[in-house]
């Protein structure tokens, strides 16, 4: 999929510190968002937050749409979530800072909805899985639906981390939430399909090579259509006007509506 963008590329220099400034404001967020996992975390040892967590089918349950990303119920559950969110949101904030905006709230409420929806009455879903497991399947999907060199290579970082993920969205293990995993990724998916081509690709220069491989391209693309007329300098000349010879005159063309 072709991606156009008119900018005309800016100085190698300059776009290199756009390009870190990008980056380094996608990992500060991605950081910020894990410190107040582990406030909140810090919270729950002292305060019932167990209301907010996603209850299925029950009215009161629904609140967890909103706070069940933010409670943990172990460290360990609290730091694979964290590695995870520093990891994949900064890769798609910093590749797709427009488009993850907008995929957050789907892979949030995608996640409560798919634990309240397909969970057993009576259990109890809480963690940031959901959100993650949306982050990764927004590059991955993203990665299958641009087919650029960014997308391509993104989508192939968090495979290469996060692939399991794939697997993590069906049933596998007693205890872990695969209706919020499952529920995630939906949103994950939505997103990148509604938001594809939010992120134009950033300017960049283009090489001679580049650009005479297009040229002989469209050439080649011609003269394989029989039906495109051949180029004008391709056409022979059957006869020229001598430059001495006055006894014959050229008549012009009239112009429509004169």
């Amino acid at each position: 999929m072709h991606l156009p963008d008119d900018a005309h590329p800016t100085d190698p220099r300059t776009q290199r510190a756009a390009d870190r400034r990008r980056w380094l404001r996608a990992f500060n967020l991605s950081l910020g968002f894990v410190l107040v996992l582990l406030v909140v975390f810090t919270l729950q040892g002292s305060v019932d937050l167990r209301a907010w967590a996603v209850q299925p089918w029950s009215a009161e349950g629904l609140r967890g749409l909103l706070g069940a990303p933010l409670l943990h119920g172990s460290f360990d559950h609290l730091a694979a979530n964290a590695i995870a969110l520093l990891m994949l949101g900064t890769l798609a904030m910093g590749l797709y800072p427009r488009a993850t905006l907008r995929a957050l709230p789907l892979a949030w409420l995608g996640s409560g909805l798919g634990a309240w929806l397909l969970g057993n009455p009576g259990s109890h879903h809480l963690g940031a899985s959901g959100v993650t497991h949306g982050l990764m399947f927004l590059v991955f999907v993203l990665g299958l639906l641009r087919r650029d060199r960014p997308a391509i290579a993104a989508a192939m970082i968090a495979f290469f981390l996060y692939g399991g993920m794939l697997m993590t969205v069906l049933p596998r293990e007693p205890g872990v939430s695969w209706q919020a995993h499952l529920g995630g990724a939906l949103g994950g998916v939505l997103a990148a399909w509604l938001w594809r081509r939010l992120d134009p690709q950033p300017p960049r220069r283009r090489y001679s090579w580049e650009i005479e491989d297009e040229q002989r391209a469209l050439e080649a693309d011609r003269t394989d259509d029989p039906l495109e007329p051949p180029s004008p300098h391709d056409v022979p000349v059957l006869w020229k006007r001598p430059a001495d010879d006055e006894s014959t005159t050229v008549l012009p063309f009239r112009r429509r509506g004169d």
